[in-house]
């Protein structure tokens, strides 16, 4: 049996702030896609500046930033997105970064499989952030693999290493994972 192409994938985390627990958790699972064969490209939200999304910014201020993380979403395999909550939604910073990518010609949503998850102090572990995210993703057209990664309470989720010390958490991991590298658009 021939091997296809190698996957190719992108890992970002809603939170640019040092220390974040959620970054701990998106270079985690970076690790695991790395060791399942992956090519992981890890961003960070912080390189891809852009202003409040407003209409009135289009066509001509349109961030060159949009465009360069739009083009990365429609170049690669997997995007996963490991964000906080914020008052039981999304953080500004990845509304915002939607906004602009959901703008871009040529759908930056139809190409990748998408992963979301991410890690809160409350032991739901961002439940309503992530139904927030997968709903909006789903709307513009992305595909989101099933597996929920909540993870929470942080101050007890990881190791020194950053490795989860929960064995479901360590499950989630893997299943997600799985279905990061064996779904597909069906050459969409």
């Amino acid at each position: 049996m021939t091997e296809g192409p190698q996957k190719t994938a992108i890992t970002l985390c809603g939170s640019i702030r040092k220390g974040s627990v959620n970054e701990i958790l998106r270079r985690h699972v970076s690790g695991k896609l790395r060791e399942a064969g992956v090519a992981v490209t890890d961003l960070s939200l912080a390189d891809f500046d852009m202003p409040i999304f407003n209409e009135d910014l289009e066509p001509d201020n349109v961030p060159e930033s949009a465009g360069r993380l739009a083009e990365a979403f429609r170049t690669h395999d997997i995007v996963l997105i490991i964000t906080p909550e914020y008052n039981g939604g999304l953080p500004p910073l990845v509304v915002n970064t939607l906004a602009w990518l959901s703008r871009q010609k040529l759908s930056p949503f139809r190409h990748a499989v998408f992963g979301i998850g991410g890690v809160s102090s409350g032991k739901y572990g961002t439940i309503w952030a992530q139904s927030h995210l997968r709903e909006t993703l789903s709307k513009i057209g992305a595909l989101v693999v099933p597996t929920l990664l909540g993870v929470g309470p942080n101050a007890e989720a990881f190791d020194a290493n950053g490795v989860p010390v929960e064995s479901a958490i360590t499950y989630k991991v893997g299943q997600m994972v799985k279905e990061l590298t064996h779904f597909s658009r069906g050459g969409i």
